[in-house]
């Protein structure tokens, strides 16, 4: 246990008759970046306030640091930043006063702690615009620079890059690496942004309604699963049925009637190109792709896709 900072067994979340989270077995790696990913309902934000203790599970066990959340929470919440719900800052002070009031409640002594936490998100120190004047974006930088003020171990982040622009998203992603490769932190990301979660991680874990349907490095994943061959034919389920009795395989994706994608590269493509014609079925083309992380996702969750 002790290479993983964060470990779930069978964690689950009901409300009502409805499952939440169900059955969670969550391993993040420690000096890690982890996304999870899923669209908005799928069950990170839930995930994310078990983890930190803000709800308790129906069952199931969280383990920080190898320690049990349940009976530890006193000793592991100290080293843990986290961004789940907007924090509630006071909107007649500044950026500089609100973060001076959180490090008086957390009895910090190191006076640079809020000057360094600021310079490290991009907002100015002992500024005088109050909180209510702020943007959307420097909003959610200040509630970033509150999570890492005191230095934690661990950061657990609910979609942290929500209301930034462009240049801001990529500001914040190079922050998060330097906290990891260089400073050691691990961090968990939760976020229905693909695209940016594919330059940024290192693993992630797919939820879809509650599920953990997949988690594995993102290397691991590019290298076995984000590669495809793509055939381009006349009936795209007569090809499914051909490389079911033919080659064995289910190893594939019918992305409408005239497309399909073959994800087993054992077999020659010119012996499935063969098959097909000699079955009736004409084929417009047929060559090797590279997947996306959003191919991939509608490919396990089996649904459309998220931004």
């Amino acid at each position: 246990m002790n290479d993983f900072i964060i470990k779930t067994s069978g964690l689950t979340k009901i409300y009502g008759k409805q499952k939440s989270v169900a059955d969670l077995n969550l391993n993040v790696r420690k000096g890690r970046i982890y996304g999870l990913l899923g669209r908005n309902g799928a069950g990170k934000t839930t995930t994310m306030k078990m983890l930190l203790n803000l709800i308790q599970p129906t069952s199931g066990k969280v383990y920080i640091f190898g320690k049990d959340m349940g009976t530890g929470e006193r000793y592991i919440l100290p080293h843990i930043g986290s961004l789940v719900e907007s924090p509630g800052f006071y909107p007649n002070l500044t950026g500089t006063e609100n973060l001076k009031i959180f490090a008086e409640l957390r009895h910090m002594t190191n006076q640079n702690a809020i000057k360094d936490a600021l310079n490290l998100v991009g907002l100015p120190y002992k500024d005088k615009k109050l909180f209510s004047k702020y943007s959307l974006g420097m909003k959610q930088r200040l509630a970033i620079a509150l999570a890492v003020m005191h230095d934690p171990e661990l950061l657990i982040l609910d979609e942290p890059i929500n209301g930034l622009d462009p240049i801001g998203i990529a500001e914040i992603r190079s922050f998060f690496r330097e906290l990891c490769d260089v400073k050691g932190k691990t961090i968990l990301i939760s976020s229905h942004i693909l695209s940016e979660i594919s330059l940024l991680a290192d693993d992630i874990g797919i939820i879809d309604h509650g599920v953990l349907l997949k988690e594995e490095s993102l290397r691991e994943l590019e290298k076995q699963n984000m590669r495809y061959i793509h055939f381009g034919v006349s009936n795209s389920a007569e090809a499914a049925q051909i490389l079911k009795t033919t080659f064995k395989t289910q190893n594939f994706h019918v992305e409408d009637e005239y497309n399909i994608r073959l994800y087993e590269f054992s077999l020659e493509i010119p012996k499935v190109n063969r098959a097909f014609i000699e079955k009736g079925i004409e084929l417009t083309e047929s060559h090797v792709c590279e997947d996306t992380l959003e191919d991939y996702f509608k490919r396990i969750t089996g649904g459309v896709g998220i931004a």
